[in-house]
């Protein structure tokens, strides 16, 4: 697209002599002039009537601001409004034409005085530490490239406080964090977590987060930012993803001193991932080519955290309402409401704790003990599974029956007495039957035994 910008007074139109000679109706027609209104721009009462065009060319000029866009997006919509027909002949303009006009006018712009031409857009410019890099300022620097104002942000990456100073935003380094322009955690004295409810210090990829993520998130959802749905996201993505993360960085295991692993996960984890993308000690690179590396492990993190973002807006948030209708319908199955039903496998877990906090389900004969749903559209088979006593633990409420477990087919059918009997696994957290009626009563003779 090309773009233009001039004034009678300009060099350019001193250069293009005819240039502004009145139009043969002596006047712009009334579909030159409907471009007028609304912008800041004021239409001059000239234009080009090139010989042998069937369009008008108005030229506009700048009063004094530019609607705070950029200058090149307001005269580039400028130049889509130029060419507009003025009269109906047999004359069309030839991509000849065409050509010459948009030729003679853009060869006045190299040093147009104009204020089109001397505002230019500045880039923002995200600042933070060289060296060796981390998951924390990794997806720290991602989502501030997720928002509108950051999108084109440039990425220092240096230990020079006077450069870093140059930065809209610096993020993991300079020792201050203010919340406006700094954001490091590494300072003796700093303190913050995520709210009152947190332990975890964040990290810089938590800072950035707590700041901005409530913007991103309502930007995501197309919601306004004090939505409820904006805030129970806000609050679920920090404890399931970012409190690990700053955690990680900040060294605080996930286990008590006295507690050893049974086996190690750090190979497994985003953190040693990032950690690996980082130059080896035998084959150094240059600024260029770290910064390089850094950029991947940017992506690596931010690719993850906008998937689990919109996983918890698209699929975990709409589950939430038929959680709370099965608990509503749940005496239809059970008299104290032991059994949920869902048409079709969602994520419920998470869901039914805090439904249960919610609405004060805290007696152990009420709880709910087995959850059914449906294997998917147009497939006959139920599932049974086993409410776990809590969202991450492997151990259920009250597992299936010890006969069932690790049996299959007509020998599950033939031990439970219910027909159409799958399987049911080796720790009964989990079976199957070939129809709902019979995983119902896998599920009801299950609660008595």
């Amino acid at each position: 697209m090309f773009s233009f910008c001039c004034r009678p007074q300009d060099r350019a139109a001193k250069q293009l002599p005819g240039i502004f000679e009145q139009p043969k109706e002596g006047k712009l027609s009334s579909t030159a002039q409907t471009i007028r209104p609304a912008w800041p721009l004021q239409t001059l009462s000239r234009g080009i009537d090139y010989p042998g065009s069937r369009y008008l060319i108005c030229l506009h000029a700048v009063r004094v601001c530019f609607c705070a866009s950029p200058a090149v997006v307001v005269v580039q919509i400028m130049f889509r409004c130029l060419f507009r027909p003025i009269t109906t002949t047999t004359t069309t303009t030839t991509p000849v034409a065409r050509s010459i006009i948009t030729r003679r006018l853009l060869s006045t712009m190299s040093d147009d005085p104009s204020p089109a031409k001397r505002l230019k857009p500045t880039l923002r410019r995200i600042g933070t530490h060289n060296g060796h890099f981390h998951a924390d300022e990794a997806l720290a620097v991602y989502i501030l490239r997720l928002l509108p104002e950051y999108s084109d942000a440039q990425l220092l990456r240096s230990r020079d406080p006077a450069a870093l100073e140059e930065c809209d935003i610096i993020v993991d380094v300079q020792g201050v964090y203010d919340g406006t322009k700094h954001f490091d955690h590494h300072q003796r004295t700093f303190s913050e977590t995520f709210s009152p409810a947190y332990a975890t210090k964040l990290s810089s990829a938590g800072l950035i987060y707590k700041h901005f993520a409530p913007t991103l998130i309502a930007q995501r959802l197309n919601k306004p930012v004090d939505d409820a749905s904006v805030d129970l996201i806000y609050q679920k993505l920090y404890k399931e993803f970012i409190e690990a993360l700053d955690a990680n960085d900040n060294g605080i295991s996930a286990y008590p001193r006295d507690v050893s692993a049974s086996f190690s996960t750090g190979g497994i984890t985003l953190p040693s991932m990032v950690a690996a993308l980082n130059p080896s000690w035998n084959a150094p690179v240059d600024q260029a080519g770290e910064d390089q590396l850094f950029e991947r492990a940017s992506k690596l993190m931010g690719e993850t955290f906008v998937r689990k973002l919109d996983y918890y807006a698209n699929a975990w948030l709409p589950a939430r309402v038929f959680v709370e209708e099965a608990l509503a319908q749940r005496t239809q199955y059970d008299a104290d409401g032991r059994i949920l039903v869902f048409q079709q496998s969602l994520p419920w877990k998470d869901h039914l704790f805090t439904l249960e906090a919610e609405q004060g389900i805290t007696e152990e004969g009420k709880k709910p003990l087995y959850v059914l749903y449906s294997e998917g559209a147009g497939k006959p088979n139920w599932r049974i599974q086993c409410v776990p006593v809590s969202k991450d633990s492997f151990e259920s409420r009250k597992p299936l029956p010890e006969a069932w477990r690790g049996v299959r087919d007509d020998a599950l059918s033939e031990v439970s007495g219910i027909p159409g009997g799958i399987f049911v696994h080796a720790s009964g957290f989990i079976g199957g039957n070939k129809s709902f009626e019979g995983a119902l009563a896998m599920a009801k003779k299950a609660l008595e035994m």
